[in-house]
């Protein structure tokens, strides 16, 4: 099976996806108005859930591509969970519990703007961090070994086959941003005033870590990516085209599934229809 390498796909003047840069957010305006008359449709039909999964590094884009992806939906049928450090709450509980509560209903997008994987992307380059869940077993950061780890990856693809198969639908995806572009983009947040209260110095900790969170973003993809649960690595450098490719890419295969239609009416209420036309227009 191909690996998957991150240095691959973050410019996409080098990629199969260029001819979408011209008008990209004119072409994403058009496919997010379709996006959201489907989810209309998905929320009446109430059959599946639909999970989208946003990675990427810092400044990736993923606030943003949140607004300008799910702009058309109506906010009844689409919930956004962003993770950051887990609460005390959270320890007392496995590391999948807060992602499980937080799973879409039937019928409804749910959004996370950071997921479960942080908990084998941040917690590898911070092994430390996983000594606060209080885990049986791991004394100390020398028992989380390859054996721990390859448990978790185990753990992360049984949770997603599990929800799958109970109508879930699982997008992935990766915001593939390069380091120079993130360079210019924490820049933009010290340059602009405006922008300040998003920049933290531990952003600049982490930058420095660069390498080994690509390490370990191949690592959680390729052993992760499944038909039923896909990764998808869009190039971030050029956010309208991020955002517009990953908008195609859910209407695309959201299309797919030629069950998701507005429910019938009850065919008694159907065989009486004119009969309650009738009555309102004689109020």
């Amino acid at each position: 099976m191909n690996t998957y390498k991150v240095s691959e796909f973050i410019s996409l003047k080098n990629s199969e996806t260029k001819v979408v840069i011209d008008d990209a957010e004119k072409e994403l305006k058009h496919v997010r108005k379709k996006l959201g008359k489907l989810q209309d449709t998905l929320y009446a039909h109430g059959k599946y859930a639909v999970l989208i999964c946003l990675q990427g590094m810092d400044t990736a884009g993923k606030d943003s591509l949140i607004r300008e992806v799910f702009k058309d939906f109506n906010v009844r049928g689409v919930e956004v969970h962003s993770f950051k450090v887990p609460t005390d709450l959270e320890l007392k509980h496995d590391y999948l519990w807060r992602h499980y509560i937080a799973l879409p209903a039937r019928g409804k997008f749910g959004v996370f703007n950071r997921t479960h994987y942080e908990n084998v992307l941040v917690t590898r380059v911070h092994p430390g961090y996983i000594m606060g869940e209080n885990i049986p077993g791991i004394r100390n950061v020398e028992d989380i070994d390859d054996a721990f780890w390859n448990k978790r990856f185990d753990q992360i693809n049984a949770f997603e086959k599990h929800i799958v198969e109970n109508g879930t639908l699982i997008f992935k995806f990766f915001l593939n941003l390069s380091k120079e572009e993130q360079k210019s983009r924490l820049l933009r947040r010290l340059n602009k005033q405006e922008k300040n209260w998003k920049f933290s110095p531990g952003d600049l900790k982490e930058r420095k870590l660069w390498d080994i969170y690509q390490n370990y973003y191949e690592d959680a993809i390729n052993r992760t990516s499944k038909p039923h649960a896909p990764w998808y690595a869009i190039p971030a450098d050029d956010k309208p085209s991020a955002r517009y490719i990953v908008a195609k890419i859910i209407y695309d295969a959201l299309s797919a599934y030629s069950d998701i239609k507005e429910p019938e009416l009850d065919s008694d209420i159907k065989l009486h229809i004119e009969a309650y036309k009738e009555q309102l227009d004689n109020e």
